[in-house]
């Protein structure tokens, strides 16, 4: 299955953010929005980095206090590992796996087009194992 059936079930709202927005309104609107990170983008929806919790949270270890008032191209990721939509599940789990990243922001030719958690990936892994057992047990069942 691919990336695009995750974004088919969740949508493809992505929370965003200027460069230079502060990282005290960025950890509001994490707070807020309920989730774990948010993609840094340039003009035209440019992926230009990511800022997640945990990037917040090493910021405020080498900052303190501080760290609020900073911009968030401070402290984002600029290496963004990124997907297409008709990428493979199994091959963005890997990624995150190898890079111990909870979010792939999807983009194609450039432009951002979704996002995607651990969460996401997981749930539609489970769902898919669970459909398979169904078959399997549905076919063992009609066959005895």
């Amino acid at each position: 299955m691919s990336i695009q059936s995750i974004l088919d079930h969740k949508g493809n709202k992505v929370i965003t953010m200027a460069p230079d927005t502060k990282v005290g309104v960025a950890a509001h609107r994490l707070r807020l929005e309920r989730i774990g990170a948010v993609v840094i983008t340039g003009e035209g929806l440019r992926i230009e980095g990511i800022l997640s919790e945990r990037d917040i949270v090493q910021g405020l270890t080498e900052h303190g206090a501080a760290v609020i008032d900073l911009p968030v191209s401070a402290l984002m990721s600029r290496k963004v590992h990124n997907c297409q939509p008709e990428s493979e599940i199994r091959d963005v789990m890997r990624l995150m796996t190898l890079h111990r990243i909870r979010h792939v922001p999807v983009a194609e030719n450039g432009v951002l087009r979704g996002i995607v958690s651990i969460g996401d990936v997981v749930k539609s892994r489970l769902e898919d194992m669970e459909l398979e057992a169904n078959v399997l047990h549905d076919y063992a069942v009609a066959h005895r």
